[in-house]
């Protein structure tokens, strides 16, 4: 296993985080995961054995369960994992149990801790940005679970690049501690993260975790051609996918696949992993032996001309407002200011 900081911290975790989505047992949940307790432990355990040191859950994941089941999994080995969860999503009908105000804050950390036993968080996360919240009474109730050792570090999911630079710049005004993460979708049937959030994380020196980046198993290719309508897409087809292109981005992991004896789905993670600025893939499973498939995608080495293949075949419509028609095909704009630097 391969390790990074994560953003500008001394943190470091594993290129790939174990996601627990797939945790526990609830309605909404279920055509998604409802693992159990043996299933769940089995899980851990291998992680912990193969050296993944970073799990993901969240308060709203199986209303809780999975926060119960990831700290009971975990057990005596808590120093050595790093526990991230997040908040904003509500259990109740209650109107101050949704968002990220003070009273949501003070709230659901506690209950959090009390799931995972465990009497602190490595990396608490906003799970979404809410719109009817002061951004400054957000972060100054974040800097205080910081600042009274309940959290390590605070990280956000899901925002924008404004949002993202908003956050940072009232941070530093107010000397709050800064957001050191972004989760964010991220595939090769969802690259919009290129246009704003990767530039604006990459400025400010953030980690980024990606969250489905096998787009709920369509990148594995079990879900082109006739199987299309089978599994779990048909049940929870999130999040969306161009399926043209998609099933185009799929053959052609299907053909670097066969040169490297490997799945799609390894090489699909693969080329996450050589993206620049991505600190750690979150990878959710249900059985063990999608887990084993996934952990072998740490040791897939792309060649250029394999990574340009898939970049093209990937590449999302650009807006105008981002064209740059300079660059070659396949490139971002990034990696074109970096090719003009280097000569």
């Amino acid at each position: 296993m391969e390790y990074l900081a994560l953003g500008n911290t001394g943190l470091y975790v594993s290129r790939l985080c174990l996601g627990t989505m797939t945790f526990g047992k609830n309605t909404l949940y279920n055509p998604i995961g409802s693992l159990e307790e043996k299933e769940v432990k089995q899980l851990v355990d291998r992680a912990f054995d193969v050296g993944i040191n970073f799990f993901d859950t969240a308060n709203l994941y199986a209303m809780g369960e999975s926060e119960k089941l990831l700290g009971k999994a975990i057990g005596k080995r808590r120093e050595e994992a790093v526990i991230a969860t997040k908040l904003y999503n509500p259990f109740t009908n209650d109107m101050n149990s949704l968002g990220t105000s003070r009273k949501a804050i003070m709230r659901e950390v506690e209950a959090s801790l009390k799931r995972l036993n465990t009497d602190y968080i490595d990396l608490y996360q906003v799970h979404s940005w809410d719109p009817t919240t002061p951004l400054e009474e957000t972060l100054s109730g974040l800097d205080d679970l910081v600042r009274s050792g309940k959290v390590r570090y605070i990280g956000l999911s899901n925002f924008t690049g404004w949002q993202i630079a908003k956050a940072h710049g009232i941070s530093e005004a107010k000397g709050f501690h800064k957001f050191i993460s972004a989760q964010s979708h991220y595939s090769l049937v969802g690259r919009e993260l290129e246009y704003e959030v990767l530039p604006a994380v990459r400025d400010l020196k953030m980690g980024v975790m990606v969250w489905s980046p096998l787009a709920s198993g369509f990148l594995t290719g079990k879900y082109t051609g006739e199987n299309a309508e089978k599994g779990r897409r048909s049940h929870f087809s999130f999040p969306p996918i161009e399926l043209e292109q998609g099933d185009k981005v799929v053959e052609i992991l299907k053909e670097i696949a066969s040169t490297h004896q490997a799945t799609p789905a390894q090489i699909a993670l693969a080329w996450l992993l050589h993206r620049k600025g991505i600190t750690s893939i979150i990878i959710g499973v249900r059985r063990i032996d999608q887990f084993e498939d996934n952990i072998g995608s740490v040791k897939i080495k792309l060649s250029s001309e394999e990574l340009e293949q898939l970049n093209a075949v990937s590449q999302p419509k650009t807006p105008f407002m981002y064209m740059d028609f300079s660059l070659q095909r396949g490139q971002t704009l990034h990696e074109r200011i970096t090719q003009m630097k280097s000569h």
